[in-house]
């Protein structure tokens, strides 16, 4: 039977939590995704992280083992320039509060980064870089204030570090909305930009996005029309997942990325599929329970019949991390 590998052309892959967690790869990612390669799925890195250009990211990657060249990286500094492309004349100036990857990307596009008012700029971007100090976003905020377009190339409130979470670009992001009363155009994931840059980029048919997270790369997915693998090496946790509302709930869900070697019915999610392997899940009253009915009773199918039933129950219903216990989780 095919795998999910051979039935779409295109992996859109998350990069933090689903090929590398901090300065190491996460298990199986390297092997799997050389796989995909031979079975002839193309691969493309698409980040919300807008501080590194798309070289940079790249060569992080090949110095994990994960082989990638830089047209196969996809950033939402490269998505919030073709947004600003789409709407200013070729060679206008945009006031760039963030640092290289943005600049990088404005070039591309056509368009003339600078850092200060005086340089008369048509449009404001922002984007992470850890170098953005009060000067750049007080330059930001008077460009703001004066009504300029302003394109924020994502919302993510936390950044992780080796030192734990720290102030991402949303964080950023709310200091000029609280100093101007403005709101931005957003670009990176979850708001479509992100995937229409991937798509285009990529010359994607049909594409799988493949994330750790339910608010960004799921639900972007969903929003974007495509279909989607959670993998559990990140973020969201099998709990989570469970109690997904419907606008954040994934075609598939594995616990790594060998799950793009599965075939779709042993990683599918559906509301109502109950029954897995050797798991039955139910809710009654209220309750999730569930119970072992055959001998291949693997963990994974114990998820997927919990996220079946729970789904189908209309509300979030009592007992999950109970449910997910017995289950091995």
């Amino acid at each position: 039977m095919a795998t999910l590998a051979e039935i779409y052309d295109v992996a859109l892959l998350d990069l933090d939590g689903v090929v590398y967690v901090g300065a190491g790869v996460v298990p199986h990612a390297e092997p799997a995704l050389a796989e995909c390669r031979r079975l002839g799925m193309r691969l493309a890195f698409v980040t919300n992280n807008a501080a590194r250009p798309p070289h940079v990211v790249a060569e992080h990657l090949s110095s994990l083992g994960v082989k990638a060249g830089p047209g196969e990286v996809v950033t939402s500094a490269q998505a919030a320039a073709r947004l600003l492309a789409e709407m200013l004349p070729d060679g206008s100036r945009v006031l760039v509060v963030g640092g290289e990857g943005l600049v990088d990307a404005l070039v591309e596009r056509g368009l003339v980064p600078v850092a200060e008012m005086p340089d008369r700029p048509a449009a404001v971007v922002q984007g992470f870089h850890p170098d953005v100090g009060w000067r750049l976003l007080a330059e930001g905020a008077y460009a703001v204030a004066a009504g300029l377009p302003w394109v924020a190339a994502n919302l993510d409130r936390t950044i992780p570090t080796p030192r734990g979470e720290a102030p991402g670009n949303g964080a950023l992001v709310e200091v000029l909305k609280l100093t101007t009363g403005r709101t931005p155009v957003v670009a990176g994931k979850p708001e479509p930009p992100m995937h229409r840059e991937a798509v285009l980029r990529t010359g994607a048919k049909r594409p799988l996005v493949v994330g750790d997270r339910l608010d960004t790369d799921i639900e972007g997915a969903r929003r974007a029309g495509a279909e989607s693998l959670l993998v559990l090496t990140g973020v969201a946790s099998p709990e989570e997942l469970v109690g997904a509302p419907p606008g954040r709930r994934p075609t598939y869900v594995g616990e790594d990325l060998r799950a793009l070697l599965a075939a779709p019915g042993d990683v599918s999610l559906h509301e109502g599929a109950n029954r897995n392997g050797g798991w039955a899940a139910a809710v009654e009253r209220g309750q999730l329970s569930i119970e072992q009915i055959g001998d291949e009773a693997s963990r994974l199918d114990a998820l997927r019949s919990l996220c079946g039933a729970a789904w189908a129950a209309g509300e979030r219903p009592h007992g999950v991390a109970d449910a997910l216990v017995k289950a091995g989780w």
